[in-house]
């Protein structure tokens, strides 16, 4: 590793038109043949920092050194030409397209054959350095298979592929591992340690504490647009990291043992189709309890939307049985399962939880609208024992909002999260359906939504906890259920399935016992 620095970004500021200041001044560097985790909650400034880097926001005050000398990176293209790369949370790649010919989109000048203009690109020159360049980095990819038969983890690798085919020295992942399997990020950290070793700097922004100490060098924490730690990863520990996060030590999540109650949610033989018309979810059979949370753990895309789906009333059933509380509610819509005890907490809070030009209060009382307590003659909305609801919801939940009348769309994410939670807890439901419910959220916003479902399940409440999170679902669960192509193949209490087996079974690896 270097002693100098390559990249130096010194007293960086970035303030919006509306007048949001998102970063005060920061100071950061990176060494070739170095792995530097940046850490922060939402809103603390690092993917900020890191779009400006790499040419996808201007900054307003500072500047930007690679190799001693200060560039300016007005686009993506400037910041590759300077060697810097970034590789998105989201994927953008032509789903219809190899990695070979997603690879090259862009760089279509140079590959055209002379011969016709729409002729095939001239891809074996390109194809054999991508085969070398996989090889030196460790990334196993199907140059030839259309991206969207591939699965997430080799998706991220063709995305890397593109970064490194353009000659980068300078790597950026931004939360890299939100959608692998644990045996994927295990692939992944493989090729950031033969990157390193090769002599490429790699800028790893993430909210996973743990996997920032297994594969960093150093860790740089943000916190409201300042950076408040720098250590060496052999000096840190988890309970370091949060406080330079969020300010304080950070209370931890228990789970104390219960006996489950009588089951509340019957599933027997569900079927239910894709949008597509294959099947989603085969066959699938299962209890939740009461006084009991039963995970889901899975790589998302493996019928977990259709399954909670079809349980909360949003799509039709193929076949099968799903009675609540004893009650078959198979063809019941959202209004009568929410009269008979079931609460949903949405897997995209701003697409199926949110009206987002809606205001606070307004929010507060989405699906609840109809009934006596909100209403006055002739179906009337009482607007005062609304926003008395509403006040009452934001208090208890912890909602930071500048006013009830403030829109929606205004509030951070993990606000809009505890608006849409507290909406739903507070229904005193008998089952709760929550689906990714701390996605993307600070470790604040994720330790105190995790802790409102313990305290459901404690309550004699039933919790169906779908997460992608391995960390969230071994924390919860009483039970776990591994999904993979729409069939559980592992169900088990928690206590009987290692991490590796988890893992394994989200790969679709069927254990024998």
């Amino acid at each position: 590793m270097s002693s100098e620095p390559y990249i130096e970004m010194k007293s960086i500021r970035k303030v919006y038109p509306d007048g949001t200041i998102a970063l005060r001044g920061v100071d950061f560097a990176v060494r070739k043949g170095e792995i530097v985790g940046l850490l922060g909650e939402n809103g603390a400034g690092k993917t900020t920092l890191m779009k400006i880097l790499s040419g996808l926001l201007p900054l307003t005050e500072g500047k930007v050194l690679v190799g001693c000398k200060a560039v300016h990176c007005d686009n993506p293209s400037d910041a590759l030409k300077a060697g810097i790369g970034m590789v998105h949370q989201h994927f953008a790649l032509v789903s219809t397209y190899t990695p070979t010919q997603n690879v090259l989109l862009g760089q279509e000048a140079e590959s055209y054959s002379p011969i016709h203009l729409l002729s095939f690109l001239k891809q074996d020159a390109a194809r054999d350095k991508l085969v070398a360049l996989s090889k030196d980095a460790g990334l196993s990819v199907p140059l030839d298979t259309p991206v969207e038969l591939l699965s997430l983890g080799v998706r991220q690798r063709v995305e890397i592929l593109k970064v490194l085919y353009r000659g980068t020295d300078v790597l950026i992942l931004d939360e890299p591992t939100s959608s692998l399997t644990p045996l994927e990020v295990e692939e992944l950290f493989r090729t950031l340690r033969k990157l390193k070793e090769a002599g490429k700097a790699t800028i790893f922004i993430t909210h996973k504490l743990k996997e920032v100490l297994e594969i960093s060098d150093r860790i740089v924490v943000l916190r409201n647009g300042l950076v408040t730690g720098r250590i060496a990863t052999d000096k840190a520990t988890p309970e370091k990291l949060a406080v330079m996060m969020i300010g304080k030590e950070v209370p931890r999540v228990t789970r104390e043992r219960i006996a489950a109650g009588e089951p509340v949610l019957t599933v027997k033989d569900l079927e239910v189709s894709s949008d597509f018309g294959s099947v989603a979810v085969k066959n699938l059979s299962f209890e939740v309890n009461a006084n009991e949370i039963l995970g889901v753990a899975g790589v998302e895309g493996n019928g977990q939307s259709e399954l909670v789906q079809a349980l909360t009333g949003l799509r039709s059933k193929k076949g099968g049985k799903i009675q609540l509380k004893g009650t078959s509610v198979v063809g019941v819509g959202p209004k009568e399962l929410y009269k008979m005890g079931l609460s949903h907490i949405p897997e995209d809070k701003n697409r199926f939880g949110l009206a987002l030009e809606f205001n606070v209060s307004e929010n507060t009382i989405l699906g609840r609208q109809w009934e006596p307590e909100f209403l006055l003659p002739l179906d009337r909305l009482n607007w005062k024992k609304i926003t008395d609801f509403a006040r009452r919801l934001v208090k208890t939940f912890k909602v930071v909002t500048p006013s009830l009348k403030t829109a929606a769309k205004s509030l951070s994410g993990g606000n809009q999260q505890r608006l849409v939670v507290g909406r739903e807890l507070s229904k005193h439901p008998t089952l709760v359906v929550a689906a990714h419910p701390t996605r993307g959220l600070d470790i604040a916003s994720t330790l105190y939504i995790r802790g409102l479902l313990i305290k459901m399940r404690d309550e004699g409440k039933g919790v169906l906890l779908i997460s992608s999170e391995l960390d969230e679902i071994m924390q919860l669960s009483d039970r776990i259920a591994v999904i993979y192509e729409g069939v559980f193949l592992g169900v088990g209490k928690t206590e009987e399935f290692s991490r590796k087996e988890i893992g394994m079974m989200m790969g679709g690896v069927r254990l024998k016992r």
